[in-house]
């Protein structure tokens, strides 16, 4: 049976995130968005494992449930930032836990270390090979998963706090890395380009800050397993069976997949920033690298290598942002949920929406446009202005516009004597 899992979301007691965050929301617009397995997030943060605790009851799966029956698996985000051979390093990892006992030795073990009551996401100075030896020493059955692998900030590859190579990061502990979260701004395709994550499985998930349907499992992971049990999970992350496939977001759609600076309005391709050295043509500063660069840096591979064994992905925007450049409003409007609200009662879930339903059917509930641009979305016909330096990137669903990104042409005059 296949289930769409979202392991990666937070808390409303994560740093930058909705403050209304809790299992009864999610549990309700994850059904909503068409989501079969959430992670719990947070689980170190003492409010969160309370709250946790008192609406999940477990059994000897490794799967939590509500009263409802909905299922979550004990999941959180960890900062490490230390140094390591005189370059400073910030890496997130996500963690994954099959009970609630493991989760208090996994918390003991961390108080000794710092604290865990400021933030959903702490923040630790061990290194990564310290953090991965001291979980195993727990429990053996903990996963440790490097959380947006590419991201600039924070993630094991990226431009400015990370490695060239898994094996420079985690050292002898490498043999427990199972999976990397490939996160918004990459998709598999720029991951088969490094040969050194062939025998990774490639994992996508939402790492949502809220609950609404446009964050959570805007990117989810699909397991095929027989029973839905923390064991399946970890088995298939480890063997690739199992792993059905992915669910993308066109990787322009992340904030970080040019180059660019957010304060001087610049959106630069990997050819045009390395053409001014990385340097913002207005404010004369070092640019933001973004993933499609860094991928370009460590790739061994040319575009378009497709590894033998692969697990197929699909790239999709989320549909309240597809309504809301159709109505041309916000994506949070009256306007958006009336029309999205809709389709949901008629189809079911976002997943069915955006996956399943014809163009027919579509055509019943929404005016053609809407129902066309959901079907290209399917058959992943829609050009995305490249997100950069913490700016989501825009669907454009005006086949007549050009695919450049916005702050280019309007500071084109300004860069006219670089190219």
């Amino acid at each position: 049976m296949k289930y769409i899992s979202d392991l990666h979301v937070h808390s409303k007691y994560s740093r930058a995130c909705s403050k209304k965050i809790d299992i009864k929301n999610l549990e309700k617009y994850g059904k909503i968005k068409g989501i079969d397995l959430l992670g719990t997030g947070d689980f170190t943060h003492p409010k969160w494992i309370k709250e946790l605790k008192e609406n999940l009851s477990e059994d000897d799966t490794g799967i939590l449930r509500t009263e409802n029956n909905f299922p979550f698996l004990l999941s959180t985000e960890l900062a490490l930032i230390y140094s390591q051979e005189g370059s400073g390093r910030k890496i997130h990892n996500v963690v994954f836990a099959k009970n609630f006992d493991v989760v208090s030795q996994i918390t003991d073990e961390l108080k000794k270390r710092g604290r865990v009551d400021y933030d959903g996401r702490p923040i630790f100075g061990m290194n990564c090979p310290e953090f991965v030896e001291m979980l195993k020493e727990i429990d053996k059955d903990i996963e440790v998963i490097p959380a947006h692998i590419w991201t600039p900030w924070f993630s094991l590859f990226g431009s400015k706090s990370g490695f060239n190579t898994v094996k420079k990061c985690f050292q002898d502990q490498t043999k427990h890395i199972n999976a990397m979260e490939t996160g918004l701004s990459s998709d598999p395709e720029m991951n088969w380009r490094l040969s050194q994550l062939d025998k990774y499985s490639l994992v996508s998930f939402s790492d949502s800050h809220s609950f609404w349907p446009w964050r959570l499992g805007r990117e989810a992971t699909v397991f095929d397993l027989e029973k839905l049990s923390y064991k399946n999970i970890i088995n298939a992350l480890k063997t690739k069976s199992g792993l059905d496939s992915t669910i993308e977001t066109d990787p322009a759609y992340g904030k970080y997949h040019y180059d660019g600076h957010r304060k001087c309005n610049i959106c630069l391709s990997s050819k045009e920033s390395n053409k001014l050295n990385r340097i913002c043509p207005v404010c004369k500063k070092p640019l933001t690298i973004g993933v499609d660069n860094r991928v370009e840096e460590l790739a061994d591979r040319k575009p378009g290598f497709v590894p033998e064994d692969h697990v197929p992905f699909k790239k999709l925007i989320p549909l309240s942002d597809l309504i809301s450049q159709v109505y041309d409003v916000g994506v949070a409007t009256k306007t958006v949920w009336k029309v999205y609200n809709k389709l949901i009662k008629r189809f079911g879930n976002e997943m069915n929406v955006l996956l399943e339903t014809s163009k027919t059917d579509l055509n019943k509930v929404v005016r053609d446009k809407l129902a066309s641009i959901i079907i290209k979305n399917r058959n992943q016909e829609i050009v995305v202005r490249p997100g950069y330096d913490g700016v989501y990137g825009v669907p454009l669903i005006d086949e007549t516009k050009i695919p450049e990104p916005e702050p280019v042409q309007k500071t084109q005059k300004d860069l006219k004597d670089f190219f």
